[in-house]
């Protein structure tokens, strides 16, 4: 079991050690749950009450709140709780894991395909033609890998994923469970005879930046002629769809069930909120904001944010809202 005491965490954070305990701190969980030997975060004021009835031994909080200490527990005040917790949070967590080989031999791997140094794969894998996997890449067990692949150093691929063949993938990327990176893009066109639908065949690929991370679930389609493009530093929730050639700048966040449609445009950090759906061949420009649940049939300049269906100005929007309430009463 882990375990560090309040001063080495303290160290680490850099922040105000106030209050005295000798304990070891072995876990992190919220305030209600917590129990000795564990420590706790409090980021806002509504939850300072609760700091009374925790059993944490040590609690994390904003440098601007006022908390009063108490016997045996410690407080570290920091200007930003969430990603001091998250230090912590990184030195807890648990191994991932084992691997009892390295290579297990219950796994496919092509003859020309090229491995580097310090790389995982787990049985049930199969791993195509001229893949190509940099040093100290993980590949959990039923991972594939298609012909004339990819992946960069320190990338991590959980169980389930299949990566098409010709995509390119960066350096410490994660793609959690059952990630689909490069199927066929959404394309149809009705028959010249009337008879059906007839599929236009992608023949693109997809290109994605390093320190990616993608959730379980989530699809990110090939391009129809070129690439589907992720940036650096992009990071996709669970349950998410990014259409056909749709590219996506640095830092950009989709949260769960958001969709994109084919050739959309986000600049550098755009922000997409749970279940918003883009229309195709649209541009939200840099540091814009689209509410969760949302429409966006038009491009979105730069650093605004958009609500509603169909998303405009929130400002507007809540002002709408508030307009309906009135004249429902």
């Amino acid at each position: 079991m882990k375990s560090y005491s309040i001063t080495a965490l303290n160290t680490l954070l850099q922040g105000e050690l106030i209050g005295d305990t000798n304990c070891q701190i072995t876990g992190a969980e919220e305030l209600e749950k917590a129990k000795e030997n564990q420590i706790t975060i409090i980021g806002s004021r509504k939850y300072l009450s609760k700091w009374e009835t925790t059993a944490a031994s040590a609690v994390i909080v904003g440098a601007n709140l006022k908390i009063e200490p108490k016997a045996n527990k410690a407080i570290i005040k920091v200007k930003n709780p969430d990603l001091a917790m998250g230090k912590v949070l990184a030195l807890l967590a648990p191994a991932l894991p084992d691997f009892e080989a390295d290579i297990s031999p219950n796994a496919t791997i092509h003859k020309t395909a090229t491995i580097g140094a310090n790389c995982q794969i787990g049985a049930g894998c199969y791993i195509g033609k001229n893949v190509v996997l940099e040093d100290n890449v993980i590949v959990f067990p039923n991972v594939t890998i298609l012909d004339d692949s990819s992946i960069g150093a320190h990338t991590t691929i959980w169980s389930g994923t299949v990566i098409r063949e010709r995509s390119i993938i960066g350096k410490h990327c994660i793609f959690h469970n059952n990630v689909s990176i490069g199927a066929d893009g959404f394309g149809y066109r009705p028959a010249e005879n009337g008879q059906g639908l007839v599929k236009i065949q992608h023949i693109g690929n997809v290109i994605i930046g390093d320190y990616v991370e993608i959730g379980a679930n989530s699809c990110v389609d090939r391009g129809k002629y070129s690439a589907t493009i992720l940036g650096d530093g992009c990071k996709i929730d669970n349950l998410v769809q990014i259409g056909h050639n749709c590219v996506l700048g640095k830092f950009c966040i989709m949260a769960g069930s958001s969709g994109l449609a084919g050739s959309v445009t986000l600049g550098d950090g755009v922000i997409i909120g749970g279940s918003a759906s883009i229309t195709d061949h649209t541009t939200i420009h840099s540091g814009a904001t689209v509410g969760g649940g949302s429409g966006v049939i038009n491009d979105v300049e730069a650093g605004k944010t958009v609500l509603g269906y169909p998303a405009q100005d929130s400002r507007e929007m809540l002002k709408q809202w508030v307009a309906l309430r009135k004249l429902a009463k």
